[in-house]
């Protein structure tokens, strides 16, 4: 996605990186400190994209793009882990603080998180999607407020550029919208989905949100339905599935196939074959199988009648 990713920002002033401020960043950038070096510290998912963004944001800001990183909630969450460690607790937060919101997000996240890690393991196939599905209203939670302060903090900012680029996920649905909001028109703003032409290039329709993904957006976008309907259940049986099925490490061989852009359609579409009594017939046969494994029990699976 970096080459198409470079031909977006390049023609924009600055660039709003979906990331916190990091220790050198302004050094990787001029130079003085390696790529390598820079990114040794960080708990990055995917080193070797890390480090082509780097060179990505080393290559503009040389051609004068303000490089920019924003974003909040996860700069006040490291603040927290700081806060932690340094001896102190939760008890010591301001309950009317911003850091507090921060702070019960994410552990009302992870304790959702936990508690599905251990019913998908050893809960029954019921019991793993409502587990799912809390899990996925908490996380909606937490996206709405990361979104809500990324939106504030670069709207602070956008009037100072003629043109930005606002890096963002497919997740954040609502900064667009939140965006608006705070710039109250005195910006235009308008989305691109840069996976689009990736799809098209590859002769490819479709999208790349996975039923999980789509379980949460139903959460972020409707935060006051908190029933379990047939299709939130269908979403989070198939997201059983799907979290199994797709590739999990980085893949960086032809890289100009999009490689991962086919892995997230081909697993979206088998996925979507599946209604939730085949989820619940898989489930068991899954719960301990690698994604090699599971690929092909769900292959065979669905060659039955």
């Amino acid at each position: 996605m970096i080459p198409l990713t470079e031909g977006l920002m390049k023609t924009h002033d600055a660039v709003f990186l979906e990331e916190p401020p990091t220790p050198g960043f302004k050094e990787m950038l001029n130079g003085r400190l390696s790529i390598d070096d820079y990114l040794a510290p960080i708990d990055v998912e995917y080193p070797e994209f890390s480090k082509r963004m780097c060179c990505l944001a080393r290559d503009l800001h040389a051609n004068g793009t303000t490089m920019v990183q924003v974003e909040p909630f996860l700069e006040e969450l490291i603040a927290i882990h700081d806060f932690f460690a340094n001896g102190s607790t939760p008890t010591d937060i301001d309950h009317e603080s911003l850091r507090y919101a921060v702070y019960l997000r994410e552990r009302n996240v992870s304790g959702a998180l936990l508690a599905y890690y251990r019913t998908v393991m050893t809960g029954t196939f019921d019991e793993s999607i409502s587990a799912i599905i809390t899990f996925a209203r908490q996380d909606a939670a937490k996206f709405r407020l990361r979104d809500k302060l990324r939106a504030i903090a670069i709207a602070n900012r956008l009037k100072q550029y003629r043109s930005s680029y606002i890096e963002a996920g497919i997740i954040h649905y609502c900064l667009l919208p939140m965006l608006k909001a705070e710039i109250k028109g005195e910006v235009r703003v308008k989305s691109i989905f840069a996976a689009r032409k990736a799809i098209s290039q590859i002769g490819r329709k479709g999208h790349i949100y996975g039923p999980g993904d789509q379980l949460t957006l139903l959460y972020i976008l409707h935060p006051d339905t908190a029933e379990a309907t047939s299709r939130k259940r269908l979403l989070a049986a198939r997201s059983l599935v799907y979290a199994k099925l797709i590739a999990k490490e980085e893949i960086t061989d032809r890289l100009e196939t999009y490689p991962h852009i086919r892995n997230e359609l081909d697993t979206i579409a088998m996925v979507n074959r599946l209604s939730i009594n085949d989820c619940r017939a898989l489930f068991p046969q899954i719960r301990r199988s690698s994604s090699a494994a599971t690929v092909e029990i769900v292959k065979n699976y669905l060659k039955t009648p």
